[in-house]
């Protein structure tokens, strides 16, 4: 990476244009792997919150329900002082396809959380559907920008989950948020633990 930071005053050619941009992907990749325990923690909390919320309906315990959700502010911040650990820990580099995925992330994440809060009588019975379908396009994206295969098929079913909650009555919503948390985000992380893992090998 070095060699091309030293070009920096000259151009490029195609060839090492390309050469670059693999190089980037390949490093965010890695990155990811170091990371696959954040997917399989936001997916992990997502089925937690809304598996508690289906349980306290069951037992018709109505006015608890809304407290598992802020579990998620509490994970986001705990997800921000981890990751920032991890960096300073382990002096990892950061590439610029890393650190735009990440930022797309937390833009997106903070974005459910407001509309969660502030507008779900305004999204109504879109809001399930429409987190589902932003959380897939992230997952996507992140997918497609690291060549990872298990994680763009993930984001792919999660966004079939989300259109197809739309023909569900809102009650159905939180499961499918657990199912879209399962395939999108819990197996993917385990695949890229596993990656690493291999790698180590």
């Amino acid at each position: 990476m070095e060699e091309f930071l030293q070009m920096g005053k000259t151009d490029l050619t195609p060839e090492q244009s390309l050469l670059l941009i693999s190089k980037t992907i390949e490093e965010t990749k890695e990155l990811f792997k170091e990371h696959g325990g954040v997917f399989i923690f936001w997916g992990t909390l997502t089925v937690v919150v809304f598996g508690s919320q289906l349980i306290l309906s069951l037992l018709e315990l109505y006015k608890f329900t809304m407290l598992p959700i802020y579990l998620f502010p509490a994970g986001a911040i705990f997800t921000a002082l981890w990751v920032l650990r991890e960096y300073r820990k382990n002096n990892i580099p950061r590439t610029i396809i890393g650190s735009l995925l990440q930022n797309i992330g937390w833009i997106i994440g903070m974005n459910l959380m407001i509309m969660g809060f502030l507008f779900s009588d305004v999204l109504g019975d879109a809001m399930g559907p429409v987190f589902i379908i932003l959380l897939a396009l992230m997952l996507i994206v992140s997918g497609l920008s690291i060549k990872f295969t298990p994680l763009i098929i993930g984001g792919a079913l999660a966004n079939l989950i989300g259109l197809g909650s739309f023909f569900l009555e809102r009650d159905y919503h939180g499961i499918s948020l657990m199912v879209a948390s399962v395939v999108g985000m819990i197996i993917p992380g385990i695949m890229l633990n596993m990656a690493r893992r291999k790698d180590h090998v």
